[in-house]
């Protein structure tokens, strides 16, 4: 999934280096070809898909939600002010 121009900050690159991993390493690991994948992520450039995401979360031992902090709080409040409008509508 691209993202724009604007890159979405994330925690990738801390998680992998707190493994001790490298880029190609994260790559094999994921049955990638290449760490170019890796590289678009942890620059904010794309986002990985779901199956993607799950594996990072894995290989990392962490949550989803720890990888991309600021976007799950954003995507969060979002959906809280949804659910009060359509509760303030019934």
């Amino acid at each position: 999934m691209e993202t724009g121009h604007r890159p979405i900050p994330n925690r990738l690159r801390l998680h992998r280096k707190r493994v001790g991993y490298t880029q190609l390493y994260v790559a094999e690991l994921m049955g990638l070809y290449d760490s170019v994948s890796i590289s678009l992520w942890e620059r904010g450039a794309m986002l990985p898909n779901t199956i993607n995401l799950i594996k990072l979360s894995a290989i990392f031992r962490t949550f989803p939600n720890e990888l991309y902090p600021e976007l799950f709080k954003e995507e969060k409040e979002k959906l809280t002010a949804l659910e009060h409008q359509l509760a303030s509508q019934q």
